[in-house]
């Protein structure tokens, strides 16, 4: 999986950029289809204390994942949004067993009646 990060209004550090992927990356353990993923680090220029955002899009075969968080620091932020990510991928695992394809659902004939 590739991983792409973007830091918008500062410049990340290594440490930073580091701890995204090692984050992101984790992902993979739960869902094996993820193609990239996109991760954006935002300083929000208000003076509230938590002005840090993480946004992270995950790209999966037919579906795309999103999650943004707003917090008081990055990490926290990257942790929230995966978890919610995570939670999202437990949600898509979940209903792709439990859907029917349409080929093996029998037609019925209302004419029969």
């Amino acid at each position: 999986m590739t991983v792409k990060i973007q830091s918008l209004h500062f410049n990340a550090d290594k440490k930073l950029l580091a701890f995204v992927e090692e984050r992101v990356a984790k992902l993979t353990h739960l869902y094996d289809g993820i193609i990239k993923s996109e991760v954006i680090l935002k300083l929000d220029k208000s003076d509230d204390a938590e002005n840090k955002i993480a946004e992270i899009k995950i790209h999966i075969s037919g579906n795309d994942l999103f999650a943004k968080k707003q917090c008081k620091s990055f990490e926290e932020a990257l942790d929230t949004s995966i978890d919610a990510l995570k939670t999202q991928i437990k949600k898509l695992k979940k209903k792709s067993k439990g859907v029917t394809p349409l080929s093996l659902i029998p037609e019925i004939d209302e004419t029969e009646e």
